[in-house]
Parts: C-alpha cells; sequence; structure tokens
C-alpha cells in the first residue's frame, strides 16, 4: 500500500464524495475550545517539565483536575437536557422519545466505560 499524499494533506473534515461519506460521531462532551484550552496547559506542563519538574507536575494536575470537572458538569447537563425530553410527555409521543432517551443513555454510557 502506497502512501497518498494528497489525502494527507486533506483536513479531517474533507468533504466526501457520495461513496465516502462518514456517519456522524457522537456531539463531544466538551466543546473544543474547552478541550483545546486543556491541552494547551497540558502541553506547557510537558515542555516546562526538564526546567521546573514540580511546577510542570502541578500544571497537569491542575489540568487534569480541570477537565474531569468540566466533564461532571457536562454529564450532568447533558443528563438533565436528556431527561427533560422524556420527562412528563403524553404517552402518544413517549415510547418513542423514551427509545431515543435509552439510546443516548447508552451511547453515553458506552463512552464513559471506554475512556
Amino acid at each position: 500500500m502506497m502512501y497518498d499524499q494528497t489525502r494527507a494533506r486533506q483536513s479531517a473534515d474533507h468533504t466526501r464524495g457520495r461513496t465516502e461519506r462518514r456517519t456522524p460521531g457522537p456531539e463531544p462532551l466538551l466543546p473544543p475550545d474547552e478541550q483545546d484550552k486543556v491541552v494547551q496547559r497540558l502541553r506547557h506542563a510537558l515542555n516546562t517539565f526538564a526546567d521546573a519538574p514540580l511546577e510542570a507536575l502541578e500544571e497537569a494536575e491542575s489540568a487534569y483536575d480541570e477537565a474531569t470537572a468540566q466533564l461532571v458538569n457536562a454529564l450532568a447537563e447533558r443528563r438533565r437536557l436528556l431527561r427533560a425530553d422524556w420527562q412528563d410527555q403524553d404517552r402518544e409521543t413517549q415510547s418513542e422519545q423514551l427509545r431515543h432517551a435509552l439510546r443516548q443513555y447508552r451511547e453515553i454510557t458506552q463512552r464513559l466505560l471506554h475512556i
């Protein structure tokens, strides 16, 4: 198999042809800007480790704490919104709402188990 330089230069969100379309993935648990902030802090910790290992470790620990707190908050908000979608629905629409909610709970739980 040869290395495809053209494909390697394409961005991840490159528009695909009809036969190559991907199904959309799950929504990220954290917004991209929040993810970027945590990643930037981890990079800073890695880059400063040689000169200040203790400070670098403290920075990495702080980034970890921030990421876990944001995840807990994001998961709680997602649960609140999901519950609001199916709770207090009339019986005719309830079955489909419950089915959708069950799929969402399953998807989120599976993602958490694979972290």
